[in-house]
């Protein structure tokens, strides 16, 4: 399986919320403020542009020696040399997407209710998404809320790291982690802030504190 990683601290990339700063402005000042993980997330661009961005991002992340994951797109993460790739329930199955990714890299999966539990294989996925954890406006299709005391029921199930995702802002960060999270996935947290590289810094605080 994959080499050890950092999910303490995991961001997912949206392009709008970085607004004018852009992306790779934004992804920039992100690693300088401590981001463990990065995903790019960009479902909707056609090809050349997720190519073109995910290459970007890929070479900032080497540069801090951060893990780059493409979100989905098996062919971008595979063309521009991706340490992994995200899958969601819907997306390509995991089993099949550690097939063309090889042994090495670094696969994850997302739940959203218990009932996917069952579609974690140890063997083959390497972390879990667990969430959203609360309401979140950054994911149209975003499942139902868990809420902190389901999250902990269902971390408590899974039998390899897991990263909380959805609506986790500065405030919740601590509780987040301490309810049995590996880390926390975040996008407006850090894409909407007015200073990426601040609003990061004070996140890695906060999971301090919660590991604490």
């Amino acid at each position: 399986m994959s080499a050890r990683f950092d999910l303490s601290l995991y961001l997912v990339t949206d392009n709008a919320l970085c607004g004018e700063r852009g992306l790779q402005a934004t992804v920039e000042a992100a690693l300088a403020g401590g981001v463990s993980m990065l995903q790019y997330r960009a479902k909707d661009n056609e090809l050349r542009t997720a190519l073109a961005e995910a290459a970007m991002l890929a070479e900032l992340a080497r540069r801090h020696k951060v893990p780059f994951i493409v979100n989905d797109r098996l062919d971008v993460a595979l063309a521009v040399g991706a340490d992994g790739l995200h899958v969601g329930q819907s997306d390509m199955p995991s089993l099949i997407a550690r097939r063309w990714l090889g042994p090495d890299k670094i696969l994850g999966i997302s739940v959203t209710r218990e009932i996917e539990i069952a579609t974690v294989d140890p063997a083959v996925v390497d972390y879990v998404g667990l969430g959203p954890v609360f309401a979140t406006g950054t994911k149209s299709d975003a499942a139902v809320p868990l809420g902190l005391e389901k999250f902990h029921s269902l971390r408590q199930r899974i039998e390899m790291p897991v990263v909380a995702i959805g609506g986790i802002q500065r405030e919740q960060a601590s509780q987040v982690i301490a309810a049995g999270a590996d880390g926390i996935a975040v996008v407006s947290a850090i894409c909407a802030a007015t200073d990426a590289t601040a609003a990061a810094r004070d996140l890695c605080r906060m999971i301090e504190a919660g590991r604490a």
